[in-house]
């Protein structure tokens, strides 16, 4: 165990080999500038004040201030809220107790969402919907108990079955052949997946049908639509591609908790009448295999959704086992209204699937040639990126056409797309400073001066991710990172996909989409102070951190002494173990790990 330090003091102990003095003042020095800069760029995109209901909703900077609630009604989520006090109260004291919910152990509040008397709405998991009341709460283990996962790469193979327990997995099962339940382990047959004759074996005659689409080179960052099997982003990722499964939360089994149980990105999401977190022009390519029965229907709204998110030139994959000419007629009028032109249309003899792959056009002129201008183009006024409760829109973005706009040109090739800066990023200078600021951080104190062993280490967070510089610090070692961009700070969510990293965007003011028990690290950068005039009660983003973040899993938290003082006592309150504390000029880092302790 690294000995712990109190915040006045500015001493380490060498022989557990922290750091030392010079990388954390290095390190607090650098966060003050990136603090800063920040409060400049959210100035800039802060809008109205609170209470004002706008529907445009909130995603990087394009701020609405309110949410809407079940009854379609604005609902205030604390935002501009002048609160001169301290972020936590200092002589709180807290008690905990466990949630008493349908969903138990596999609590995902906002998605599951409850009344108050336990039953559910009859719109449940329909879309995001959010208690009135903080829920405070700690979220039970699964009722067989709870063990420290498998390692990766061991995890690709095998999971712990209990930690993975839904009531409807095991009828999954035993219908399925690419995961099969061994005593206490689910296992992942090398070669067995949903299509017929191996997963290698449906790439590879994609990229034939395709030869530009050269997975992990020209193609980096895929979304896959449906968890129904996760062998499609375990096999892309020995390819260097980083697929994220986007688990359509539903009365259907998901087996999003199953991918990240084995280490793969997922985020869980409703897809209803709302626009997904996640910026325009973003995705290399969107597979779908079966997973959703109606793109053309509701007026093909979610087609235009993945057309919005889709990198301008990207590709659209859709595999399909048996569908009828009504439906492949109203997909052809669809995807021909949107200007997608498909490349191949093709069944493969030895899975028997069909595989259509479009492409998205790459210029606004194709548009003006459509006889009916059905969808039409947005309106110039309408920010594509806004996606924080944003309902989906029936209209078409225009292409970005000057190369001082994000999209008009491909990325770099990986990896060297990671540290490649295009001509629309603004201050290149401070993006590249940053990226070495975080590479110091991460080689020379999170690697080896904080007691973690980075062994155990796969799904990671950050969760005010700014420009990816964290993320980008740990693309040698064997984990995958979620960037969180907060609604209220400025837009870099761009930034990130165009690295090569995955990120969405969040309120953390609300709980995330994901299971609990999802992350083994957590890395919080002046979270919580930049959230202090916008959560009304700030306890619930560490009631979520203990939620997401797995026992036996660690939080990197820097930020103010006078918020970190009084964290510390709201963790240990959640037993967590205090493994470090340092500090200097008012500025702090404090590293902790979960235990298994429930109430």
């Amino acid at each position: 165990m690294v000995k712990r330090m109190r915040t006045k003091k500015t001493e380490y102990n060498k022989q557990e080999g922290v750091d030392g003095k010079e990388n954390e003042k290095e390190e607090i020095e650098g966060n003050k500038e990136e603090e800063e800069e920040e409060e400049e760029g959210e100035g800039e995109g802060e809008g109205e004040g609170e209470g004002e209901g706008k529907e445009e909703g909130e995603s990087g900077g394009e701020l609405a201030n309110s949410e809407e609630d079940e009854d379609g009604k604005s609902r205030d989520t604390g935002k501009n809220m002048k609160n001169l006090g301290p972020l936590f109260n200092p002589k709180a004291h807290y008690t905990w107790n466990l949630c008493s919910t349908r969903s138990k152990h596999n609590y995902i509040p906002c998605i599951d969402f409850e009344s108050a008397s336990g039953k559910l709405h009859n719109f449940r998991h329909h879309e995001r919907s959010c208690p009135r009341a903080p829920q405070m709460c700690l979220v039970p283990l699964p009722p067989d108990g709870y063990e420290t996962p498998i390692s990766w790469p061991e995890s690709k193979s095998k999971i712990l079955y209990k930690n993975a327990a839904h009531p409807k997995l095991a009828a999954f099962i035993n219908k399925g052949s690419w995961i099969v339940e061994s005593g206490e382990y689910l296992t992942f047959p090398v070669n067995q997946s949903i299509p017929k004759g191996g997963i290698q074996h449906y790439l590879d005659f994609i990229e034939e049908m395709v030869p530009d689409i050269e997975w992990g080179k020209n193609i980096r960052v895929v979304l896959d639509i449906g968890c129904n099997d996760s062998s499609f982003g375990a096999s892309l990722l020995e390819k260097d591609v980083l697929t994220l499964t986007l688990g359509l939360k539903d009365d259907l089994v998901d087996l999003a908790q199953v991918a990240l149980e084995r280490g793969f990105p997922a985020v869980v999401t409703p897809f209803g009448t709302r626009r997904l977190p996640f910026p325009s022009g973003v995705f290399d390519a969107i597979h779908c295999n079966d997973c959703h029965p109606s793109w053309h229907s509701n007026g093909g709204k979610h087609l235009i959704e993945m057309n919005r998110i889709l990198r301008p030139g990207g590709y659209f994959i859709l595999s399909l086992k048996r569908t009828s000419i009504e439906v492949e007629e109203a997909m052809s009028t669809l995807t021909a209204s949107i200007c997608w032109n498909i490349l191949a249309d093709k069944t493969d003899e030895i899975s028997d699937i069909r595989i259509n792959l479009y492409q998205k056009p790459q210029a606004n002129d194709i548009y003006q040639l459509r006889r009916k201008k059905v969808p039409p183009l947005c309106k110039a006024d309408q920010n594509p990126d806004a996606s924080w409760y944003v309902s989906i829109k029936s209209c078409l973005h225009t292409l970005p056409e000057s190369i001082e706009q994000r999209g008009t040109e491909w990325p770099e090739e990986w990896p060297k797309r990671l540290e490649t800066f295009p001509d629309w990023m603004n201050n290149r200078e401070k993006l590249i400073a940053d990226s070495e600021h975080w590479k110091a951080i991460v080689n020379n104190s999170y690697l080896v001066g904080l007691g973690i062993d980075w062994s155990n280490i796969r799904n990671v967070m950050d969760m005010k991710a700014i420009n990816g510089g964290f993320a980008a610090a740990l693309a040698q070692q064997k984990v995958w990172v979620m960037n969180v961009i907060p609604v209220h700070a400025p837009n870099t969510l761009p930034i990130v996909f165009e690295r090569g990293l995955i990120g969405v965007y969040h309120d953390w003011c609300e709980a995330f989409g994901t299971y609990p028990r999802s992350y083994d690290l957590l890395h919080a950068d002046h979270l919580f102070s930049r959230l202090k005039n916008r959560c009304k009660h700030p306890i619930v983003i560490v009631i979520e951190m203990d939620r997401i973040l797995r026992p036996g899993g660690w939080g990197i938290i820097r930020d103010k002494v006078e918020i970190l003082d009084p964290l510390e006592k709201i963790l240990r309150s959640l037993h967590w173990e205090i493994r470090m504390t340092f500090a200097e000029d008012k500025e702090g880092i404090l590293c902790a790990q979960k235990t298994m302790w429930r109430p």
